[in-house]
């Protein structure tokens, strides 16, 4: 739970695990565990006042290649709907390079 907090406070846009499929998990329980841990961590960022939905789960199995695309790509889209984090001390610069208006970090 630490590092997808520390990630948000960080700056992260978003943060998002992916785990064994339900009942399949060579640590018996360590995908229950996690998504638990993401459960909680979307709550506490509501209470704050972040979007919960900036921490997410996904369960796969390791031969899903293409879900996991898909998986990524349904994440990203998310975050760029939410926009950058109100934590991110760049959010400015990122502003300018989604706008095309800065193609070069210092």
């Amino acid at each position: 739970m630490i590092h997808l907090l520390r990630a948000i406070q960080m700056g992260a846009d978003g943060v998002y695990i992916v785990g064994c499929l339900e009942g399949t998990c060579h640590y018996n329980e360590g995908n229950f565990q996690a998504r638990e841990r993401v459960e909680h961590v979307r709550t506490l960022l509501e209470e704050i006042g972040m979007e919960g939905d900036r921490v997410r789960m996904y369960n796969l199995s390791s031969g899903e290649g293409p879900t996991f695309a898909a998986y990524a790509k349904e994440m990203t889209e998310n975050i760029l709907s939410l926009g950058p984090s109100p934590l991110d001390k760049t959010s400015n610069t990122k502003k300018r390079i989604r706008k095309g208006g800065d193609h070069a970090r210092g």
